[in-house]
């Protein structure tokens, strides 16, 4: 028998309990008490911290607004979450038919859709993460929009693969839908908010397309902005070729005509200058055509891309035709204002010509060679000689020779009280596509979508 214990009996279950309580009771009793206090430490890190973790940035939401009231945030998530993003059809396995927005060629870029529903109006604000602070449209729910149907581009070569487009009602109005589709990344999902901010930040102007709202709460995300029935400027130039016989008024264009649409966007690129925007996308894709056949002038991508990447010019400008850009872009110098009106004067060449491709004889890649030797585009036969003047003033090389844009507006209005408002512009006849695109030189450029 040792110091430290004593033998006991076999059949004294008190003296043998003593001798090894440690073993039986003590240790036990301490390691279940220890596995209690970390599942009580595991369950407060776990579920306590997340739910105010939740409740101030739901991963559900993308937004770059500014810090709001959490319970305010968290009772317009359940808010949401009882709606239903589609139109008719509200059962959720029918949720992935309505995936994105892209833009008519113009809203087409934007560009360009009826049971009538109420709007739940949520002021938000997004921040992008340009200069500017924008003035940003109101929340819209995925609930406001009826009669949704696809609007596919009528004119893009490259279109962008993470936006599509719908048109629908809202409000008893046609609108398009530029809805990002739910596969986008968080980088473009933060590019597609910051440019509804950038187009926002801009302001109303009669002839830009009016932004009547955005859906940022939760996917698909979109732009809601005013349907231009004619959509693109290009695509109804191409289809008045084909209308020789007459037999839609719309498209019996005449020169007097021409000089009012192209007042009006001469008066929205003016705006855009004023806002120290350069446009760097003017042509025929990128004008809207709306059903009394004002013209307004879209495709603000390139615009907002300059802001938003500052410092690498060269970048912004190679996603642009060739052909419309200034002499100046072409040599990848200092793009200026100047560099929209010489790409104006193209855009009235498009019109007169009833959408031919400038320069259609050269190669994109012999444009620059071909002007510093001093050519220039040649006057059209439908062409009179005070609208050919004015785009000679606009597509003279030297950038400090062409017109101001208020210089320009002043030119268009003194030719639209003389222009002839009787003769209907014709053309040969209808556009070749594939010659249209060598002609263009749109295998020549890279990277280009209409936006």
């Amino acid at each position: 028998m040792s110091s430290n214990s004593t033998e006991c009996a076999s059949d004294d279950r008190l003296c043998i309990t003593r001798e090894h309580q440690l073993a039986v009771i003590i240790v036990p009793v301490l390691l279940t008490v220890a596995t209690l206090i970390t599942l009580l430490i595991i369950f407060i890190l776990l579920y306590c911290p997340g739910q105010k973790q939740r409740r101030a940035t739901s991963p559900q939401r993308y937004h770059s607004s500014t810090h709001r009231d959490r319970d305010g945030d968290h009772r317009h998530r359940n808010q949401q979450q009882n709606q239903h993003p589609h139109h008719h059809n509200r059962s959720h396995h029918r949720r992935h038919d309505l995936h994105g927005i892209d833009a008519p060629p113009g809203i087409n870029p934007l560009e360009h859709e009826e049971v009538p529903m109420s709007v739940q109006q949520v002021q938000q604000n997004v921040r992008p993460t340009l200069p500017a602070a924008p003035r940003t449209p109101t929340e819209r729910q995925h609930g406001s929009f009826g009669q949704v149907t696809t609007l596919p581009h009528s004119f893009s070569i490259r279109p962008d693969d993470t936006v599509s487009l719908y048109r629908a009602r809202m409000e008893n109005k046609n609108v398009v839908l530029r809805v990002l589709k739910e596969t986008a990344s968080s980088r473009e999902k933060r590019h597609f908010l910051d440019f509804a901010s950038f187009v926002a930040g801009l302001g109303p102007h009669p002839s830009l397309p009016a932004l009547l709202g955005i859906v940022s709460e939760r996917p698909p995300l979109m732009m809601v902005v005013e349907e231009q029935q004619h959509r693109d400027l290009l695509g109804f130039l191409w289809r008045c070729r084909q209308q020789n016989s007459g037999s839609d008024p719309s498209c019996n264009l005449t020169e007097k005509r021409i000089f009012t649409m192209a007042g009006q966007v001469a008066s929205a690129l003016s705006y855009l200058h004023s806002q120290d925007c350069i446009h760097g996308n003017m042509g025929a894709h990128s004008i809207l055509v709306a059903r009394d056949l004002s013209a307004k002038l879209w495709g603000l991508g390139p615009a907002y891309r300059r802001r938003a990447e500052a410092g690498s010019p060269g970048e912004v400008e190679d996603t642009e035709l060739k052909k419309w850009q200034a002499p100046e872009v072409l040599a990848r110098r200092l793009v200026s204002q100047s560099s929209d009106v010489w790409s104006f004067g193209i855009l009235l060449y498009e019109m007169v010509t009833l959408g031919d491709p400038p320069f259609a004889q050269l190669m994109a890649t012999e444009l620059l060679q071909h002007l510093q030797r001093g050519y220039h585009l040649t006057q059209p036969a439908t062409c009179s000689n005070s609208l050919f003047s004015i785009i000679r003033s606009c597509c003279r090389f030297n950038s400090p020779h062409r017109l101001s844009t208020s210089d320009l507006i002043k030119k268009l209005q003194s030719g639209e009280k003389s222009a002839n408002g009787r003769t209907v512009l014709r053309a040969p006849g209808p556009i070749n596509f594939e010659n249209y695109l060598r002609e263009a030189g749109y295998g020549e450029a890279y990277n280009y979508a209409v936006l």
